[in-house]
């Protein structure tokens, strides 16, 4: 089951504790109460359908609306303020490759464009129809979601694409392994989605980002299918396997890929601790990269982000008894806090919470090592459910995330941040934000900024301030030599920025691969760029 408007099960909620909505109160002011647009009312706005006739395709208004958007903050003013105007002309659900085959003969017979729909998880409006004269076709994967076979001797898995995170790992863990790819959406996203928008799992800095876990597949285009050899590794010309990843449909629809899995962990541990500032914990962070201590996770929380996390924890009492222990030792207002990982062998474990020890303690940190670690990792997958309670709460709740050299990212992020708190000045309204640093490389690391705001009575406001503030962060992404995507992938909201990161040589290349791969302009229209008739 999943929520219509919002995100995950409408069974799951986020409660923000009292000593919380006084503090977002205090920061941002009080909000205005919102209630969203009515289902019934969304209902009448879905117009009829204008695919030709199929066994295979639901052209149900609910179907067609519950397919229409993701989970960016365009899509939420468009499905919760009632803003929406665009729909999917009809719904298809195959079971397997030959299904799909059909579907894209059908696409390229009708005139109608295809958009794949996995967990509907992206967040940069990947689902969106566009408003054509051409009908579009939704073509969900969630029916296919199997393990099809696992090789022991190979350590890999062949997996159907529109698997979701707990169906993969629940099949893969009856038989002794795991993917390990854990990203923040891993209820409901699916293996097809993470691989075409070249996903990061929680937990990459071991199991790895999306791409070394990929190891072949099979594509189906509009001219044809195409098989991506399972191979370790090969010097035969280009690799197509990296054209597919981060192609974000554009190409077809990837329906069968073979994932290099693991065992099932012997152990694994999550703990944490406190710096007194963000330059320490920084500092730490970069040893810990550079010096390849193999933690299976690490995420440096700046200042703002460890208090706000303190603040929703509901743990009170708790919360100020930490804060007195550590003011007492000299770690104030500006305490950043370290969530990390060990994972693998008891030994291998043991070793590297050693090392991290080490470096907690040359930069001065303070190593906790009950209740944060364990309490972060059971509440791993509900912090998305926090965008709903604020949401509700009347507030918009979004993020930024990029890469960026060790030696731009704190001046970055002394940059940023203030330009983000008074984004709204003009309007005399603030802007709550906190980042932390959610993967690290021995180069640098990904920032993830976080931010609120009040939202407005005219939900076109709303939206104008989202936009004012989306163009001034990803100009500054930009100007300090960050990616405009480090997970997410590009949909629409990046598209404005992708070219300055591509070069337009890069952007050639890119237009040219498609119109090899989908001549007639089929596959999921207007993302990741646009491409001139």
């Amino acid at each position: 089951m999943k929520r219509l408007q919002g995100w995950g099960n409408p069974e799951t909620d986020y409660p923000v504790p009292e000593p919380a909505k006084k503090f977002l109160f205090e920061v941002l002011g009080k909000p205005l109460t919102l209630k969203d647009a009515e289902p019934e009312q969304l209902i009448k706005k879905v117009p009829g359908s204008r695919l030709k006739p199929h066994l295979s395709i639901s052209t149900d208004p609910l179907d067609r609306l519950a397919h229409a958007r993701g989970q960016s903050t365009n899509d939420w003013v468009d499905m919760r303020d009632g803003l929406i105007n665009s729909f999917p002309d009809g719904v298809a659900y195959p079971h397997d490759t030959e299904e799909v085959a059909e579907l894209i003969d059908y696409a390229k017979k009708s005139g109608c464009h295809i958009i794949p729909y996995g967990g509907g998880s992206s967040v940069v409006g990947h689902l969106t129809p566009l408003s054509s004269d051409r009908p579009t076709l939704s073509v969900d994967m969630t029916h296919m979601h199997k393990v099809l076979e696992i090789n022991d001797n190979d350590m890999t898995a062949r997996i159907q694409c529109g698997a979701s995170g707990p169906q993969l790992e629940g099949e893969l863990n009856k038989a002794g392994y795991l993917l390990g790819h854990f990203p923040q959406s891993w209820e409901y996203s699916t293996l097809g989605g993470w691989i075409v928008t070249r996903s990061v799992g929680q937990q990459s800095y071991y199991y790895g980002r999306i791409e070394p876990l990929f190891a072949g597949g099979h594509l189906e285009t509009a001219v044809g299918p195409m098989e991506l050899p399972v191979i370790p590794k090969s010097a035969a010309g280009t690799d197509l396997k990296e054209w597919v990843l981060g192609s974000e449909a554009r190409y077809g629809i990837l329906t069968e890929a073979t994932m290099r899995i693991r065992k099932l962990p012997e152990r694994e541990k999550f703990y944490a601790a406190f710096f007194p500032n963000w330059e320490q914990g920084i500092k730490a962070e970069m040893e810990i990269a550079q010096r390849q201590i193999p933690v299976s996770m690490s995420r440096m929380s700046d200042a703002a982000e460890t208090e706000t996390t303190m603040q929703l924890s509901g743990e009170e009492k708790l919360v100020n008894f930490a804060k007195w222990g550590l003011n007492l030792i000299g770690q104030k207002e500006e305490r950043v806090m370290l969530i990390y990982g060990v994972t693998g062998e008891s030994a291998q474990t043991r070793f590297a919470k050693r090392q991290v020890m080490d470096v907690i303690h040359r930069h001065h940190g303070v190593p906790i090592d009950f209740y944060l670690g364990p309490a972060w990792i059971k509440k791993r997958f509900l912090t998305p459910y926090l965008r709903n309670t604020l949401w509700e709460l009347g507030y918009s709740l979004d993020t930024f995330e990029t890469s960026l050299p060790w030696s731009a990212l704190t001046n970055y992020h002394a940059a940023v941040i203030p330009d983000l708190e008074n984004a709204l000045a003009y309007a005399n309204e603030k802007v709550l934000a906190f980042s932390h640093i959610s993967h690290i490389y021995t180069n640098g690391g990904s920032m993830y900024i976080t931010y609120a705001y009040r939202r407005t009575a005219d939900p076109l406001e709303t939206l104008n301030r989202w936009q004012k503030i989306k163009a001034m962060v990803s100009e500054r992404i930009l100007e300090y030599g960050g990616t405009i995507s480090h997970q997410h992938g590009v949909g629409v909201d990046h598209k404005p920025y992708l070219s300055k990161e591509k070069t337009p040589l890069g952007m050639q290349l890119i237009k040219n691969s498609i119109k090899t791969l989908d001549p007639q302009g089929i596959f999921n229209p207007g993302k990741l760029l646009d491409i001139e008739d």
